[in-house]
């Protein structure tokens, strides 16, 4: 007779195989729950903010080679820096600015290439800064990748061992008695499983757009000293 409010011996269900787990098994299906918990906001955290960047830098870019004067276009925007590609043209032009003083033509031509080697300096450490905070939580995405497949399959050796316990135990091999056990430790290393695939999947996903993006604001910063040599050339002929 089975008492009302208890769950049956046999009973396989997913709360049930955790509930009837031993401890270890337990904490290691708790500590892959969380880390596929964390994983999942790290992906939809990544994925706004790429989205986001994307859309607001095709923007900028077009709202910068449609407007005619690039001091026009600087004031208009270091208010509202507030994606990458903008932080790092900001910090390319806040260099511009220090160095070229107020009459381009009497700079040298060594003091000019100086001037671009500063600027594109400065603008590839603001990529770089940009592309270090795009990529950030993407390496806990790797490691629950690599690690959850075996910390699942250490609670299932755990579980078994536990299970071969309960076969001596019970001095019985009967399939009521190993079954539930051997059920218990493999949920551990399906739960493994189900953190590890999308965390790896989202990880190359993820730092592909990462790379993708980086390589927009490279060639952004390409542009802009082109625009900057230029400008130096026509300075020079008016001279």
């Amino acid at each position: 007779m089975e008492i009302a409010g208890t769950v049956a011996p046999h009973d396989l269900s997913l709360i049930s195989l955790f509930l009837h787990a031993n401890f270890i098994v337990k904490l290691v299906i708790f500590a892959l729950f969380f880390s596929s918990f964390w994983s999942w906001k790290i992906i939809f955290d990544k994925w706004a903010l790429l989205k986001t960047s994307r859309a607001k830098a095709a923007k900028f870019e077009k709202g910068f080679w449609d407007s005619n004067d690039i001091d026009e276009w600087y004031r208009r925007t270091i208010q509202k820096a507030n994606h990458p590609l903008a932080r790092v043209f900001a910090a390319g032009m806040q260099e511009w600015y220090a160095s070229k003083g107020t009459n381009l033509a009497r700079i040298t031509h060594e003091a000019r290439d100086a001037i671009r080697a500063r600027v594109a300096q400065l603008m590839m450490v603001a990529r770089n800064r940009e592309v270090d905070e795009m990529e950030r939580g993407l390496g806990f995405l790797a490691t629950v990748g690599s690690t959850a497949p075996f910390v699942g399959l250490f609670g299932t050796v755990w579980g078994i061992m536990d299970s071969f316990q309960s076969i001596a135990a019970e001095k019985s091999t009967n399939l009521t008695v190993v079954a539930p056990g051997i059920a218990e430790a493999l949920f551990a290393t399906a739960v493994g499983l189900l953190a590890a695939i999308p965390a790896v999947i989202a990880y190359n996903k993820l730092s592909a757009a990462v790379g993708r993006f980086a390589g927009v604001m490279e060639d952004f910063s390409s542009e802009f000293d082109a625009m900057l040599s230029r400008q130096f050339d026509e300075a020079a002929r008016e001279k």
